[in-house]
């Protein structure tokens, strides 16, 4: 009866998780397979290609789908080893495209990765807090927070968060046993981050080590004796010198001065403000000391024999991907772009934590501008905090509660990385460097390069927070606890409701059916076209171009993935006529002597390519553009629809269509 009894209990809970899913993202369940939550002509047209070519590959094409001929199919194969490629989603979504269609499918997947994510930190509450009703509110602030509801929009990956939880959980429950069964699903969860998004991986390997770390050392206050204090003084002195340069260059803008007999020049405040930040790091850790826990020794040991068998099951479990990636690295070598001090990517502005969310239907427009205003955009920014969150935890402290320092260390840490390499208040920079502006520099770590996509495990554990801080006001007040509870329900209801959402069409031009119907080894040319990542564009390629892939099933010239190596771009650019098509469309200059040569080349590429169809983009193509490609393929217009225009090669130069 108990264990029927817990089994309705969870039931219970998915289903109020199903109906938050449902509304949250209202009007999408009426048009599952006709709308998307974000634009298919950016990063959400790539995500679902993805669970296209995973299937493609894997079923049709009967090999590992870390390899794809789709893109770049001049070349050689795509390797997809470094790309977000969300093969736990791909993998769910295999069975269902038969059935469902890829947008439907690609919806269904998408809620469903929010209900897991729920559901997740819901077992995660509940094994810190013993409590359901607090869990249940733990797992819905967290899956619904603007900053994974904002993801919901472009970056599909992140909503997946459930791999979080679920670590910190099998974490937990390990700490003092460090069983071979617990190594196995620690192990199992590696994989299952890696498997949603590289960066959750990442996360899941610094919480590992800032749990290793909280389980060897002690920190306690150190004894002040004459010697340190006359460190600690020395300490202030350098301070209040180092805080009277930063004073005098802000007032005075900086300049060149002469420091025994050497001109310096110092027109900016991030080499001042660093050796500040330094100082006065120093001087608070002058008053602690770090030493090792009784017994660390041992558990040292232990927890590091655990984590190698949680290392090997997650490598056995990985290694389709590993050799992708090993291939890569054979056949590119390590290919790393500069991390430069100043300007690598930028976290989070501090005032983003206080904004109030701003994909509320009763948001100011101002709040809204002001995000997509920020570097990188509208989805990286968005991190508001609750103010019902921040409401329940003053509360829960002025009433005598204190929160565990493992929660509160774990949202301290990820919270101070999300700020970036130095941090922005208002829009402002402070040029306080924080700890992403060292940290970036450690291998692996370094792969997490956005560092704003740190609030999500912020988040999580502001969840776990909360519900500890309801657990005990639930507890001081008894009798109040189920209004006490019903109330939190529905103001948190209210303040993370992000309906209706915004719906994007996902229609595809009906002009594709000719396309589709071309020989399967024959290719589609779009215009512009060139090679995209997720930090450079050669040529001006677009992911609609791979979203309209998945109804076609033709090969394709260019390409997007996450991470494109040089070697690659080298290689594509290597044929003439398509280094041209590259350059014009970014405009670049090419002589018209080039042109007229290549012009001539035109018709033996398109037979040699197989080029059966040119979509040309009117609204972002050059007339050079245009008129180059018309000239060289002696193109024929088939058909047109909403801005694009389909062509065909001279028949001479097609390939036979089916």
């Amino acid at each position: 009866m108990q264990m029927r009894g817990s089994r309705g209990s969870h039931l219970r809970v998915l289903a109020g998780y199903v109906a938050v899913a449902m509304g949250f993202s209202w009007p999408l369940p009426l048009h599952l397979a006709t709308h998307l939550t974000g634009n298919p002509g950016g990063d959400t047209g790539v995500y679902v290609w993805n669970q296209w070519v995973f299937r493609h590959e894997l079923l049709e094409h009967g090999r590992l789908p870390y390899f794809t001929d789709s893109i770049f199919s001049l070349t050689r194969d795509a390797n997809l080893g470094l790309h977000n490629y969300t093969t736990f989603q791909d993998i769910l979504a295999i069975p269902l495209i038969p059935v469902l269609g890829i947008i439907a499918t690609f919806n269904v997947v998408y809620l469903l990765m929010t209900v897991l994510t729920a559901y997740s930190t819901f077992l995660l509450a509940k094994h810190v807090t013993g409590r359901t009703a607090e869990a249940w509110l733990a797992g819905l602030l967290f899956a619904w927070c603007p900053v994974l509801v904002t993801r919901g929009t472009e970056h599909f990956s992140l909503v997946a968060a459930a791999p979080l939880a679920i670590f910190l959980l099998v974490l937990l429950k390990a700490d003092g046993h460090e069983r071979f069964r617990d190594a196995v699903a620690l192990g199992a969860v590696m994989w299952l981050a890696a498997s949603t998004d590289v960066y959750y991986a990442v996360y899941c390997l610094l919480i590992g080590g800032v749990f290793l770390a909280a389980r060897v050392l002690s920190i306690h206050r150190s004894p002040q004796s004459g010697r340190a204090t006359a460190v600690r003084w020395t300490l202030d002195v350098l301070v209040l010198c180092a805080a009277a340069l930063v004073a005098a260059l802000a007032v005075s803008g900086g300049g060149t001065f002469s420091v025994l007999g050497q001109p310096v020049s110092m027109r900016t405040l991030y080499t001042p403000m660093l050796v500040l930040t330094t100082l006065a790091a120093l001087r608070i850790a002058w008053v602690f000391r770090a030493s090792f826990a009784p017994h660390a020794r041992v558990d040292g040991w232990r927890v590091m024999r655990f984590a190698a068998a949680a290392g090997i099951v997650a490598a056995v479990l990985l290694s389709p991907v590993l050799y992708a990636v090993g291939v890569r690295l054979a056949t590119v070598g390590i290919e790393s772009g500069k991390t430069y001090w100043r300007s690598s990517p930028p976290g989070v502005d501090l005032l983003s934590l206080l904004l109030p969310n701003p994909n509320h239907p009763l948001a100011p427009s101002a709040v809204m501008e002001w995000f997509f205003s920020r570097p990188n955009g509208y989805a990286e920014n968005v991190a508001s905090i609750p103010v019902l969150l921040l409401v329940v935890l003053g509360w829960a402290w002025w009433t005598g509660w204190r929160p565990s320092r493992w929660w509160v260390g774990l949202a301290a840490l990820f919270g101070s990385l999300a700020l970036g390499p130095f941090v922005h208040i208002a829009a402002v920079n402070t040029f306080v460097p924080g700890p992403w502006a060292l940290l970036r520099y450690v291998p692996v770590l370094g792969l997490a390069r956005t560092p704003t996509r740190f609030t999500v495990v912020m988040m999580l554990a502001f969840a776990v927070l909360f519900a500890t801080a309801l657990d005990w006001i639930g507890r001081r007040h008894p009798h109040w606890r189920p209004l006490l509870l019903t109330t939190a329900a529905a103001l948190l209801i209210f303040e993370l409701l992000p309906a209706p959402m915004t719906l994007y069409a996902a229609t595809v031009p009906r002009f594709y059916a000719h396309v589709a119907a071309a020989p399967a080894d024959s290719r589609v040319l779009e215009l512009p076209t060139g090679i995209r990542d997720g930090t450079s564009n050669v040529g001006n390629f677009s992911a609609r171009t791979q979203f309209y892939q998945t109804s076609h099933n033709k090969l394709l010239i260019g390409g997007y993935l996450s991470r494109v190596s040089r070697a690659r771009v080298a290689e594509v650019r290597n044929n003439r006529v398509v280094d041209v098509l590259i350059t014009l469309s970014e405009d670049g200059p090419v002589t018209d002597a080039v042109l007229e040569a290549l012009i001539e080349q035109g018709p033996a590429f398109a037979r040699e390519a197989r080029i059966a169809y040119v979509v040309i983009d009117r609204h972002r193509t050059s007339e050079r553009l245009r008129d180059f490609a018309m000239r060289a393929f002696r193109l024929e217009l088939v058909d047109r629809e909403s801005g694009l225009e389909l062509y065909r090669p001279a028949p001479e130069l097609a390939p036979t269509i089916g």
